[in-house]
């Protein structure tokens, strides 16, 4: 009696333990089906931490958890469960150099010894969260609960970096569609034309948000002024910057008549904006019909070409660019005599960065030969066939940057 009574203990005590490893399993898989579903219901991210600190902390009974969390910020603590939270500042730096699943050991950071495990988990080869884990020894299937917790933890952390991944991507978009109207603000529609002059435009922003800029001032039927410039930079900051630089020549052209000033102004202005951060290129001219005479200024900005009597000159820098330092050095105006049939093209860089397939530039010596050949178009005509000559030259190849470019035409009386 005594004997079969052993053996029966024994059976039943295996059974018992079978009993419980396969409530546990069906405990462990439910409790992954109901965070799928919380995932696939898009729950908040907080129903999701609490979901995680409740599973592991209740049904695995789980001591301590830190659960850490990479954003924008960072590395975040998203769960704690009886851990200090004024002592987990120092803990990333401790545990960030752990790639796989880790046991703490005794010559490990002391900041880790109240943890026992250290479970982290990758995304394209990129950690997105560490989980710091004590308590999971006291478990009769310390293997089992460690395959679960990795596995709760990794589901739990890649969703969490899809909701971030997503919420930049519509942040991004927002801000795209914003830029992209700024941008559009920039450049206008319609350049004006009188008797003597006509004005053109042509822009081509590098992925729809861009850095250039393109504008003009009428003071009356005789003098028009005109401007380009370009942005260090591209995307919204660039295009807020540039909205900004808008504002400030409208505003100033009118207070100062003279470029010299106004530049000196627009540097002043700029610089106390972007606090030398960014910077400016800007050519801006003033043509005074009644007189005859072109007025310039060049502020670091690609040299303009001018076609006169078949000659074409290159109307290089005047003073420094805008916005990097406090007094723009040797500050001066250029003057051009419209005496004659004058063509002017200012452009930005993204018109000689444009490359064929051989991995050639368009260069300003061949935009020289093609304003003197095409001398006798109109302004748009003339903006129109650049253009077509810069596509025509890339081919299949990418426009590395924004395109924009102005084109004045003067007719001699």
């Amino acid at each position: 009696m005594g004997r079969t009574f052993t053996i029966m203990s024994r059976e039943e005590n295996i059974l018992n333990k079978m009993q419980n490893d396969l409530s546990l399993k069906q405990l462990q898989i439910t409790s992954l089906l109901n965070i799928t579903q919380a995932i696939n219901e898009n729950l908040p991210q907080e129903d999701l931490y609490s979901m995680y600190k409740n599973f592991l902390s209740w049904e695995l009974s789980i001591e301590k958890i830190a659960l850490f969390i990479r954003d924008e910020k960072g590395w975040i603590p998203a769960v704690l469960h009886n851990v200090d939270a004024s002592k987990v500042k120092h803990l990333p730096e401790a545990f960030l150099k752990f790639n796989r699943l880790h046991t703490v050991k005794i010559d490990d950071d002391e900041i880790l010894q109240q943890f026992e495990f250290i479970v982290p988990v990758y995304h394209k080869k990129e950690p997105i969260a560490y989980s710091l884990i004590d308590g999971v020894k006291q478990g009769t299937d310390v293997y089992n609960n460690i395959q679960y917790i990795t596995s709760i933890t990794n589901i739990i952390a890649v969703a969490i970096e899809n909701k971030r991944l997503v919420r930049r991507q519509i942040i991004q978009e927002k801000e795209f569609e914003f830029a992209t109207e700024v941008t559009k603000m920039l450049i206008p529609e319609v350049m004006p034309s009188g008797k003597n002059y006509e004005l053109a435009n042509i822009y081509m922003p590098h992925f729809k948000v861009g850095g250039d800029y393109i504008d003009y001032i009428k003071f009356g039927e005789e003098k028009i002024c005109f401007c380009i410039a370009d942005v260090s930079g591209k995307g919204i900051a660039a295009a807020m910057i540039m909205a900004n630089f808008q504002a400030l020549v409208q505003n100033l052209s009118q207070q100062y008549k003279d470029l010299e000033t106004m530049v000196i102004a627009l540097n002043e202005m700029v610089l106390k904006i972007t606090k030398g951060e960014k910077y400016l290129t800007f050519f801006i001219a003033l043509a005074d019909l009644k007189l005859k005479k072109l007025y310039y200024v060049n502020a670091g900005h690609i040299p303009p070409i001018i076609c006169q009597k078949g000659v074409i000159k290159e109307l290089s820098a005047t003073c420094t660019i805008i916005g990097h330092f406090e007094e723009l050095p040797e500050m001066d105006e250029g003057i051009i005599d419209l005496d004659e049939d004058t063509t002017l093209i200012a452009y930005t860089d993204g018109v000689i960065d444009v490359k064929n397939f051989s991995g050639e530039n368009f260069t300003i010596k061949m935009l020289g030969e093609l304003v003197k050949s095409n001398v006798e178009k109109s302004a748009t005509a003339m903006s129109t066939c650049i253009m077509d000559h810069l596509l025509n030259f890339k081919g299949e190849e990418d426009v590395p940057d924004d395109i924009a470019l102005i084109t004045f035409k003067y007719y001699k009386s």
